[in-house]
């Protein structure tokens, strides 16, 4: 199964109709017309008056009143974590060892995670629920969910919204994932790593002090020879300089920018403008609930306003930053000629927002997510409007963001058994019943049992959660025997919202760090208002 396409190229025909927005290289904005879909591909781009294709005499053509761009792809989110709120950081740090290893960190992001990924039961409620927040923020790809079974089996969930590390699919080769630090002396292994990979996205130099510095170095197989590809995108990147960034951009290298959690975590975000200048294609991520925004739509919010302190020259346009979240990935990961833009031929992925007015690049990066209006991977509607959903499913459940009444459809044939038919509404309550019992599973898992009225029994299915590395302290490794058990530490915790609006305390949580500027602060606060 796992040499399948999660999603297969079929389906039914038919046409969506309203303002176009391809991201194509001629920048092509059509005020009005069709986007014809058959078996998840776009079949043709025309205007409503001309000629249907052949085969779509009798196809539907649902008319979204709105502006329609390609799906949003995502190339940084560990997702396992986006069921936790935002992490109040309690010091100005200047790189990850500092964080990791902390006991404050310990109880709210890893010690939660850990009790509620191995409790049977939550497993597939954690997958169901982030994969929802995704949908409601119109990203269509990001990176996958690891799952480990009590068979030794390692494997990426298999799901609705496209995972990067593994698809099944010979037009989006399976991207490689690389968490941990490259260590001095590993270079020439790393190469090699690379050059098995069409793309391989390592976590480098989080930080801006030397120690996050010397994770680059680590690179450098000799003088003049180093681990740098063009498969290679560097996550955050925020310790590199400038010739760092020129080396990246001459060996083909990308970067994936992050800037809220760096702001969160270290104040300061990378040195986007000596990327610019180098010439360093960019991508956008938006990390992790806890220390991160919730979905690409608040990303591009921050990146918009971290893009207003740059020097005139290297600014960001709309449109640019527009494209690092459609084109920009698909290009990192080798996908340009299947996704990324909306062309015949490509993948039918597609993000619509609720109305035409404006220009459409910043109306993207402005919109809050009850403007999403429909979200579609792979030709299959999977979020949106009642009204647009129900006119291709009625197998749909209901969503409520903020005030506005919405439709998820979650059916998928080859989709992952770990979650079935779960529905997002059990998903989320069972979620808030866990971390309010987070005490009590975590003494349960102490003592070696289950939880009473959760599925046990047959083949048990963990998550791999790769930000849960052995704890690390600036003075060196702690011993974690000498740890308190978690049952003894752990507090309830609050299910992060689904969505920004939904979430009335998400802006006094970001007023509240440390970290963060007051223009920052003010100006997120605007884009809400």
């Amino acid at each position: 199964m796992a040499d399948d396409p999660i999603d297969p190229l079929a389906g039914a025909r038919y046409a969506l109709e309203g303002r176009v927005i391809t991201m194509d290289a001629d920048g092509t904005d059509l005020a009005r017309a069709r986007v014809y879909v058959d078996g998840g591909v776009i079949a043709a781009v025309t205007p409503p008056d001309a000629p249907r294709p052949d085969g779509f005499a009798d196809a539907p053509v649902v008319r979204v009143g709105g502006i329609i761009y390609p799906g949003l792809i995502e190339l940084h989110n560990h997702l396992s974590y986006d069921i936790l709120p935002l992490w109040q950081v309690p010091a100005t740090f200047t790189n990850r060892d500092q964080w990791s290893g902390r006991d404050d960190y310990r109880v709210a992001v890893t010690g939660p995670m850990s009790i509620l990924g191995r409790t049977s039961g939550y497993i597939e409620a954690i997958v169901r629920y982030v994969e929802a927040k995704c949908l409601i923020g119109g990203t269509t790809t990001s990176q996958g969910i690891t799952l480990s079974s009590n068979a030794g089996i390692l494997k990426r969930y298999r799901g609705i919204v496209r995972n990067v590390e593994e698809t099944g699919d010979a037009d989006l080769p399976d991207a490689a994932t690389h968490v941990a630090d490259v260590g001095t002396g590993d270079a020439a292994g790393f190469l090699a790593q690379l050059e098995q990979a069409s793309s391989l996205l390592l976590h480098l130099s989080e930080g801006v002090d030397a120690t996050a510095h010397r994770r680059f170095e680590a690179l450098r197989i000799k003088p003049r020879q180093w681990a740098i590809t063009p498969a290679l995108a560097g996550i955050h990147c925020a310790g590199l300089k400038t010739p760092d960034f020129q080396r990246l951009a001459s060996n083909g290298a990308a970067m994936v920018w992050s800037p809220f959690s760096n702001v969160l975590l270290y104040k300061k975000t990378a040195n986007v403008a000596a990327a610019r200048r180098a010439g360093v294609t960019i991508a956008l991520g938006s990390d992790w609930s806890p220390s991160g925004s919730k979905n690409l739509l608040g990303e591009l919010k921050v990146a918009s306003i971290w893009n207003e302190t740059l020097p005139a020259e290297v600014r960001f346009t709309p449109r640019e930053l527009v494209e690092t979240v459609t084109v920009n990935p698909a290009r990192i990961l080798k996908w340009d000629k299947a996704i990324g833009t909306i062309e015949v031929g490509k993948r039918a992925d597609f993000l619509v927002l609720d109305n035409t007015d404006g220009d459409p690049y910043e109306r993207l990066i402005a919109a809050r997510e009850t403007a999403v209006s429909l979200v579609v991977i792979n030709g299959v509607p999977r979020y949106g409007t009642t009204a647009l959903m129900t006119q291709f499913s009625t197998d749909n459940e209901a969503v409520t963001v903020g005030s506005s009444a919405r439709a998820v459809f979650l059916t998928q044939p080859t989709g992952d058994p770990v979650v079935g038919a779960l529905s997002l509404g059990e998903a989320h309550d069972r979620l808030v019943d866990g971390l309010h019992r987070l005490p009590e599973l975590a003494r349960a898992l102490e003592a070696g049992q289950l939880p009473k009225g959760m599925p046990h029994g047959g083949e048990q299915w963990v998550l791999a959660l790769e930000q849960n590395e052995p704890a690390r302290i600036a003075g060196g490794a702690k011993d974690l025997k000498k740890l308190p058990p978690l049952s003894e530490v752990l507090t309830p915790l609050e299910l992060d919202p689904i969505a920004v609006a939904n979430d009335d305390a998400f802006l006094d949580r970001v007023a509240g760090q440390r970290n963060v500027g007051d223009a920052l602060k003010k100006d997120l606060a605007a884009f809400y208002a």
